[in-house]
């Protein structure tokens, strides 16, 4: 079965990690759709997304990341993928997820919506938290992968 993972991973956290690595598990091959979303402002070009997303997800052999840019399920239809995982993290979460995952379904109705919980200790974690610690020179190591910390790390020029 092939699968999507969309997010903006502005940046990937070990809460992404975390469901990626399940996710990769269910799937023959898991696509990680970075979206191109310009109406949203990232703190990170696309370009960076990608690269810091393939650095970490690079020792789950099944794992492809790429961009995609229009409807998800236009992309999950090219893809010929019979999934899509998202990450719920709180109850608020859900309803936004739960629209969304009636509104691919019913644009394509043989794609599932998977929903994943993160392992407990990332239930709080969100890229705008990394992104206002980091900014803030605090300590991020525990909320993202080693390879994203450094890139982090050096863009921000702390040391």
């Amino acid at each position: 079965m092939i699968g999507v993972y969309p997010g903006s991973f502005d940046p990937l956290t070990l809460g992404h990690y975390d469901i990626i690595s399940r996710a990769s598990k269910i799937c023959d091959k898991l696509y990680i759709g970075i979206s191109e979303n310009i109406t949203k402002k990232h703190y990170f070009t696309l370009e960076e997304r990608i690269f810091m997303a393939q650095e970490s997800l690079k020792d789950i052999d099944n794992v492809i990341v790429e961009s995609f840019k229009g409807l998800l399920i236009n992309y999950v239809d090219e893809k010929q993928a019979k999934c899509i995982f998202r990450g719920l993290r709180a109850v608020s979460d859900f309803d936004y997820e739960f629209q969304l995952a009636l509104a691919n379904r019913s644009m394509n109705n043989e794609c599932e919506t998977i929903f994943m919980v993160p392992d407990q200790k990332y239930i709080f974690l969100s890229s705008t938290i990394v992104r206002d610690i980091a900014s803030h020179n605090g300590d991020i190591s525990t909320l993202v992968p080693n390879e994203i910390k450094k890139f982090i790390e050096l863009k921000l020029n702390h040391k």
